[in-house]
């Protein structure tokens, strides 16, 4: 398949990825799901476990997929189409993100943090020894502790990305439960990406260079809020005409990102991590404003079904083909419930937040989505764990991210709870 033709095969891939998700996200909502989670369902939906299943013809023609000359395939296009959305999607969720509320209460931040991120760490540390010893869903050449390093972080991960537009969606922002779930869903998440870069450090038998990359991340994050924010801050009026950013100010922000994601690449973390901290340190006000209202309408209509999709052709439920298999499949969601939204609401109540917020805060720390499809393609890429394995933590994460909002409905309601003072920024 020439270039040419790989150009025309991905538009009639973007046309059936985009129409489809739009049909399963207007019977999603029916069900009170938005859009994100219909996305992440009709990803699966389109790979081998349903399309490749019942059509795998037109599942095959549809997704070309040839492992041996991975350039002329699916993956050699909408691999980076799909980690683009993501950076964009992340750098959005940057510019929104509010240090004036977190500051506000840090404490119980910090305290559902730890609980959200020791919890289902060690569950999941638990089940990978468990799996290690008694199947296969790791490759050989895993050892026991990058499979309980892995699993313990994917474990801690929370859909941070879906946290912020759920908050959003539900009018949160500002409250003492919003701002809570926010803040230690951004801890746990930054500690989760953390854990990775020393699995794959470990992976190549490189323990002193991930503890490089760790330090090197840290040192990105200060320069980024501590050099680059005051000095954009004191010059953002240069890229604004009549209260309205300017086309130089959009690609500025845009190279900005483009950076950031290079440079948390380039040093072992994910690229969404750099996206993210460079959209925090932007200036807020005008800048901000323009910069989300310009770039999230298309990265979220056009670019994140991409990775839902190109998720999904990863996925192979089939291989699940044991009552063993889904024995161990139902061991992994109730450790992530447990671990996750019991002991987040446990610790929300130890810091004084009342129950019918504390609950709202566990639930909506438990639902995984988007990051937890991000740290498993890593792990399945580098060959960490198996593409069974693989199809158990997409199970996990499209269960809890569908429980988030009819349970939040029925247990917590629309309100919000304690509306902290926003300050401007």
């Amino acid at each position: 398949m020439n270039n040419l033709h790989l150009a025309i095969q991905f538009f009639l891939q973007l046309a059936v990825i985009l129409l489809f998700c739009r049909v399963v996200g207007a019977v999603a909502a029916r069900f009170g799901q938005p859009q994100v989670v219909a996305e992440m369902i009709a990803g699966v939906l389109l790979g081998p476990s349903l399309l490749g299943l019942l059509w795998p013809e037109a599942q095959a023609a549809l997704f070309p997929w040839d492992k041996t000359q991975a350039s002329r395939d699916t993956q050699s296009y909408l691999f980076p189409a799909s980690q683009l959305g993501l950076a964009l999607y992340m750098f959005v969720v940057g510019l929104e993100f509010r240090m004036d509320l977190i500051r506000q209460k840090l404490r119980s931040s910090i305290a559902v943090s730890a609980a959200g991120m020791i919890t289902p760490f060690l569950l999941g540390a638990g089940l990978a020894w468990l799996f290690f010893q008694h199947t296969d869903l790791f490759p050989k050449r895993t050892s026991l502790m990058e499979a309980m390093l892995f699993l313990g972080a994917s474990m801690c991960i929370t859909a941070f990305p879906m946290l912020a537009r759920i908050i959003h969606f539900k009018k949160l922002n500002g409250t003492a439960m919003g701002t809570i779930a926010i803040g230690a869903g951004a801890l746990d998440d930054a500690t989760a990406w953390g854990l990775l870069a020393l699995v794959l450090a470990s992976f190549d038998n490189q323990w002193g260079l991930a503890l490089k990359n760790v330090g090197l991340g840290a040192g990105y994050v200060l320069l980024a809020l501590g050099v680059l924010r005051p000095i954009l801050a004191r010059l953002h009026r240069l890229w604004i005409q009549n209260e309205e950013l300017s086309e130089a100010g959009l690609v500025l922000g845009l190279a900005l990102m483009a950076l950031g994601a290079w440079i948390t690449d380039k040093i072992g973390l994910h690229a969404v991590f750099g996206a993210f901290v460079m959209g925090a340190a932007m200036p807020r006000g005008v800048m901000t404003r323009d910069l989300i209202a310009r770039i999230q309408p298309l990265t979220v209509a056009l670019l994140l079904p991409l990775f839902f999709t190109y998720s999904g052709l990863n996925t192979k439920i089939g291989l699940l083909n044991t009552p063993f298999l889904w024995l161990m499949c139902g061991a992994v969601l109730v450790a992530a419930i447990l671990g996750k939204g019991v002991a987040c609401w446990l610790a929300a109540r130890a810091t004084g937040i009342p129950n019918r917020e504390a609950m709202g805060i566990g639930i909506l720390m438990n639902a995984r989505g988007l990051m937890e499809l991000i740290i498993i393609n890593v792990g399945l890429q580098r060959g960490i764990i198996s593409e069974g394995l693989f199809a158990v933590l997409v199970i996990m994460a499209v269960v809890t991210t569908l429980m988030a909002s009819p349970i939040f409905e029925r247990l917590v309601g629309s309100g919000g709870g304690e509306r902290l003072v926003r300050a401007e920024g």
